[in-house]
């Protein structure tokens, strides 16, 4: 009799505990596990290093050290450590890494998110902190899953043309990558060891041969599933993303499939115009005025002086093609498409600079945005294939493709792409 409240309430003190995140009871699922962690540990250990060296690259294509237009984070200084002169060739090189950046990225979102899951005991385990290594180690990992969370959401967020998020994205987006990949890297080193041995076991953990681990339920639900069938689920779920999403980096067919993508599904219109766009001239704020054929003058400054040209005089002066894409930060491109127009490098040899072209500062009629200005550097004004196209496919450019004039060159992402160019300044920027 006498131990009978005793026990009532070391069972009502038990349940209460295991109510709590921080109970090793409170984690049910048979499936935690070192080698379940492990696994998709080290798949994320190559998909971030990949989405990370991709993403570096395609900032250092925006050209950010050549002019302040280009640069989205003035002040990032020693971070800017690895920038160089963005190439020309392949042509295809900025379609193929932001490609391969937006579409590896969605399809690693269930990897991390099942990682999260399987270590989520250890986010609520108490105490804190019994060390100072202790202490560090969980410093290191509130700023992994926080950064983690942060560049994947932020991420999606702009390939979904959803900027609700304070700020720039190139800024955000940069600084958090660097604070994420700085916890990222030393949780590697501290874990990659652990990780080799978990995996070597990864035949024999099973409910009848736990492994020892802060990550295994004292108290396990009966399983539904095993590890493999959990990771199969994982796998088909990231396949689905990237089925999803690819397609916006094709154009026919393949482009209906990308149903997660903003510039996914049919081809804005058809004839030779009919490619995807971003900004559309209405969207821009650009009055069908202003391009007429009486208004709009480009405006040409260089060594000698300044020359204005009337849409008429360009078509006058020798003309040459180039079959480029466009391709978009947001991981969308089309396939080449054949331009018309006048060479940059003549366009400069107007204005004094007949052997050697220089950096230009290309300016659009659009009255807002990140780019409505755009620096250029000197291997890409020389690229006979750089143009300021009067033509697409055939036929005089559309509003939306920028008319009167617009800027290609190859490798450049979109948005070095000026359209309704105004004014090109060509000098030292």
């Amino acid at each position: 009799m006498g131990r009978g409240p005793a026990l009532g309430v070391y069972r009502t003190y038990g349940r209460a505990m295991t109510r709590s995140p921080s109970s090793p009871g409170f984690w049910r699922s048979p499936l935690r596990g070192p080698s379940l962690t492990s696994v998709l540990g080290v798949v994320l250990l190559g998909g971030i290093t990949v989405l990370f060296v991709t993403g570096l690259v395609s900032y250092a294509a925006y050209n950010p050290n050549l002019a302040r237009v280009n640069d989205q984070t003035p002040d990032k200084g020693i971070l800017g450590f690895y920038l160089f002169p963005w190439p020309t060739d392949p042509h295809w090189l900025y379609r193929l890494n932001q490609g391969v950046h937006v579409t590896f990225g969605i399809t690693l979102i269930p990897v991390l998110l099942a990682k999260l899951w399987s270590v989520i005991p250890r986010l609520f385990a108490l105490p804190p902190a019994r060390s100072l290594a202790h202490a560090l180690e969980r410093i290191s990992l509130l700023l992994l899953v926080g950064g983690a969370l942060f560049e994947f959401v932020t991420g999606v967020l702009n390939i979904q043309l959803d900027y609700i998020f304070p700020g720039s994205f190139y800024t955000l987006h940069f600084y958090g990558a660097w604070v994420f990949i700085a916890a990222f890297v030393a949780h590697a080193v501290l874990k990659i060891p652990a990780a080799l041995r978990n995996l070597r076991q990864l035949g024999e953990e099973g409910p009848s041969h736990p492994v020892p681990s802060d990550l295994v339920s004292p108290r396990p639900d009966p399983p539904t599933v095993s590890r493999r069938g959990a990771l199969w689920f994982v796998g088909g779920g990231s396949l689905l993303l990237f089925a999803t999403t690819v397609g916006q980096s094709f154009d026919g067919l393949l482009r209906h499939t990308a149903l997660l993508a903003p510039r996914g599904g049919a081809e804005p219109g058809s004839g030779p115009n009919g490619f995807q766009i971003n900004k559309t001239a209405r969207y821009a704020g650009i009055d069908a005025s202003e391009t007429a054929d009486g208004a709009w003058r480009l405006v040409v400054t260089g060594r000698t002086g300044t020359v204005r040209l009337s849409r008429a005089q360009l078509a006058r002066l020798p003309l040459h093609s180039a079959a480029l894409p466009i391709a978009c930060v947001e991981g969308w491109s089309t396939s080449d498409q054949w331009w018309r127009g006048v060479r940059l490098s003549d366009l400069a040899a107007l204005v004094g600079y007949d052997d050697d072209p220089p950096d230009v500062l290309v300016e659009s009629l659009q009255r807002r945005g990140a780019f409505r200005r755009a620096a250029l550097r000197a291997n890409q004004v020389a690229d006979p294939r750089s143009l300021l196209a009067l033509y697409v496919n055939g036929e005089d450019l559309s509003p939306d493709h920028g008319f009167p004039a617009r800027v290609i060159v190859p490798a450049a992402p979109g948005v070095l792409n000026t359209k309704w160019v105004a004014r090109m300044t060509f000098g030292e920027l």
